[in-house]
């Protein structure tokens, strides 16, 4: 049962980090507009991973609110 639950485990990490890379991937492909708009969804006060990942795009492509 263990080597059973550690495998589901490993399974749903790797799905976990496939979906995080499409995330990102997602965020990246916006345009400016379009992630200026996602930016400002979140609050800047309230930190939140997705939140994070369009700041982090958006101080890439030198971009500001």
């Amino acid at each position: 049962m263990l080597k059973t639950r550690l495998k589901r485990m490993t399974e749903e990490g790797a799905r976990a980090v496939t979906c995080l890379g499409t995330i990102h991937a997602s965020i990246a492909a916006l345009n400016d507009e379009d992630l200026l708009d996602l930016a400002d969804i979140f609050p800047s006060g309230a930190r939140t991973p997705l939140g994070d990942a369009a700041a982090a795009e958006m101080q890439r492509r030198n971009l500001k609110l």
